[in-house]
């Protein structure tokens, strides 16, 4: 936890004062061994990172007194398109795009994608925030990826598609592509991901059709949860 991230509901009505238990308290306590007028980094979620400094310190809570003066970093100028992976991977993958600051997240359907998967308590609203946050606190971020699920593939190209690549260079992760992804890219992306073995090719098709061009990583072909960072690294 590279920086803690606090909520409205943490603050105790005393001016800049904020009251901490549950895991946030854990780690003050056993990672960063804090001691009453230690001083950590903190961030309001949705607004402004500064300093926290511990004002008082048990076992059930820790208050801290807060100010904030400067701006998270700024965010990655892409939109991603990822196919369900598997559900183990999938927390460790919206963790690792949290952390490098990706914001909108579209999970789509694929053919290849398990039917059970879309079952997952994974899924869940909670679980889905949990590794949200924990990537911002990774990254001293502070504003929350936006996450949207589209269980139905051929709607979600044909009518919301269109309008989210629109002023962007849309690109489609394929390791059979001729074409090699583009480095150091200057303007917004939207990047799509397919699941294990790919996209189909009718997708596939559906995808170039909505103004997508296929490139390719390399020689090897990675997982999912190593292709994110991959690609992002290699665009920005």
């Amino acid at each position: 936890m590279n920086l803690i991230l606090l909520f409205e509901t943490d603050f105790s009505g005393e001016g800049h004062r904020v009251r901490l238990g549950g895991r946030r308290l854990g780690h003050l306590r056993d990672v960063h061994r804090a001691a009453v007028g230690d001083e950590l980094c903190v961030g309001l979620a949705g607004g402004l990172i500064g300093t926290g400094r511990v004002v008082s310190l048990d076992s059930d809570a820790a208050e801290m007194e807060v100010r904030f003066d400067r701006s998270p970093p700024p965010p990655l100028p892409v939109t991603l398109i990822l196919a369900l992976p598997r559900p183990k991977y999938f927390r460790r993958v919206l963790f690792t795009v949290s952390a490098l600051g990706v914001k909108r997240i579209f999970v789509v359907n694929s053919y290849r994608v398990e039917k059970s998967y879309w079952q997952s308590p994974f899924l869940g609203r909670p679980q889905v925030e949990k590794q949200l946050v924990l990537g911002l606190e990774q990254a001293r971020d502070t504003v929350m990826p936006e996450v949207l699920f589209r269980p139905l593939f051929k709607p979600f190209v044909e009518d919301e598609l269109p309008s989210i690549v629109r002023g962007t260079l849309p690109l489609l992760a394929d390791p059979h592509a001729g074409e090699p992804f583009p480095r150091a890219v200057t303007g917004p992306v939207t990047l799509a991901i397919g699941p294990e073995g790919g996209f189909i090719p009718y997708e596939t098709a559906k995808l170039l059709s909505a103004g997508f061009a296929a490139a390719r990583l390399g020689e090897r072909i990675l997982n999912v949860e190593a292709a994110v960072p991959a690609l992002l690294s290699r665009l920005f």
